[in-house]
């Protein structure tokens, strides 16, 4: 298993979701889910974990996302990044 970790200041989250939603680079068509978080102090700074079967799966889609151009368009961003888990400490 392996994930897309991502953390994105969006500027506005309503109005960037429904082009979340889109999936335009088809950065998820091979995903298990994924997972969307807001900061508290800052709702528009979002955080998205994306999970993959595989690491190659993983860096297959992070290659459709960065090649799409897709988050040129915010400055502020760190990822993506493929992560493998380690540990996992309580939770489901």
């Amino acid at each position: 298993m392996a994930f897309i970790l991502t953390r994105i200041q969006v500027g506005d989250y309503s109005a960037w979701k429904p082009m979340f939603d889109e999936d335009r680079p088809g950065a998820r068509q091979s995903a298990r889910g994924y997972r969307i978080f807001r900061g508290i102090e800052d709702p528009n700074e979002v955080f998205i974990q994306v999970e993959f079967g595989s690491s190659d799966e993983a860096e297959a889609a992070r290659e459709r996302l960065i090649t799409s151009g897709v988050l040129d368009r915010f400055p502020d961003k760190t990822g993506p990044t493929v992560v493998e888990e380690v540990e996992r400490v309580g939770g489901a």
